[in-house]
């Protein structure tokens, strides 16, 4: 049987997952649990072949696959020769195949020449989704994230000059309250750098196993409200410049305002008008609007706030939750989110 690893981008739900690396070649991030108490390893050309055979096998009838991802967390380490090798085998294998895309670190990318990337793109490869998270430097540093400014804007502009689409992940609220105002300027700033296709967006969520519980409970780390991170939003937004990226919220429900999502270059002004219109709500409103939309993945209308039975169902709710301690609401709004999270593989996270 072919392997298959834990996760892949919400936008490569039909595409064919080929397993090229096991997990996380650095897997230090202490925000993130989907690699913890794993190891990396580089499967072999010869593996990775066996696997696209079996899949043929399995689906090389079906006309409706068009698009491959290959796993796990940093496919682009595996030598240019051997990805080249992998990427015509896909091709003979799989001739409709018309995208292949894969997760790639800023610092692997930088690691690439423009030539190498533009003879893996030559061969079909034609996106690389990268987990940026932050543009500034003490947030990076803070999250052990394991790459540097110079890393993310020499690697991402490799990647655009050489043809490839080019998908920058984002995290609203991991520079907590304190770091809220760098990492949305610096985060801007990068990718104004940069240019990439999309700007993904992906609200932080505390893991309760993660290190960053610890360090909220000591107080180094101030977790954001909603209100806090849609205002860190709408400052990010207010400092691109109006580039050809599409700032993607729609395709990630830990996302309060999924609705804000479009071209900066069509949309900027739009976007930033929808962010206003949730920091003008009611403090009662807000918390409102929260609850609904963390206590389901449907990607309410804010006007929904104005729905009288439902309204009056939330508030009973959170006064409940307000009664049960300090920061009740807050607290309880913070596990619902943890619960979308992916879950660690082992049950030890270092």
């Amino acid at each position: 049987m072919y392997e298959q690893g834990v996760i892949r981008p919400p936008s490569e739900a039909n595409s064919l997952l080929v397993r090229v690396t096991r997990n996380c070649p650095w897997n230090q991030c202490i925000f993130c649990p989907a690699y913890k108490g794993t190891k990396f390893s580089k499967r072999t050309v010869e593996e990775i072949k066996a696997d696209i055979d079996q899949m043929a096998g399995e689906y090389g009838g079906y006309t409706f696959i068009r698009s491959v991802f290959l796993q796990d967390a940093d496919s682009l380490l595996l030598s240019t020769h051997d990805l080249l090798d992998i990427l015509h085998y896909i091709k003979q294998k799989f001739p409709d195949i018309k995208r292949v895309t894969s997760y790639a670190r800023a610092k692997t990318l930088k690691r690439k020449s423009v030539a190498e990337l533009k003879e893996l793109k030559e061969a079909g490869l034609t996106r690389i989704h990268v987990g940026m998270e932050s543009g500034s430097e003490k947030v990076l540093k803070m999250i052990k994230k394991g790459i540097t400014q110079e890393d993310i804007v020499v690697g991402g502009q490799r990647v655009v000059e050489a043809g490839i689409s080019l998908s920058e992940y984002i995290m609203p609220g991991i520079g907590g309250k304190t770091l809220s105002e760098e990492h949305a300027r610096e985060t801007a700033r990068l990718l104004n750098a940069v240019r990439p296709d999309f700007i993904r967006v992906r609200t932080f969520a505390m893991h309760p196993a993660s290190p960053m519980q610890k360090m909220a409970q000591e107080g180094t780390f101030v977790p954001m409200t909603d209100e806090e991170i849609v205002a860190e939003i709408r400052l990010l937004v207010s400092c691109f410049d109006e580039i050809h990226s599409y700032f993607s919220c729609a395709d990630f429900s830990l996302n309060l305002l999924m609705q804000v999502d479009g071209y900066l270059d069509e949309k900027k002004s739009w976007m930033l008008e929808e962010l206003d219109k949730y920091l003008a709500l009611t403090k009662t409103e807000k918390q409102v609007y929260s609850l609904l939309r963390r206590s389901s993945y449907m990607a309410y209308p804010l006007d929904v706030v104005k729905d009288e039975m439902l309204v009056k169902q939330a508030l009973t709710e959170i006064e409940k939750l307000e009664k049960g301690g300090e920061k009740g609401f807050d607290k309880y709004i913070q596990l619902l989110m943890s619960y979308q999270l992916p879950q660690p593989q082992t049950e030890q996270w270092s």
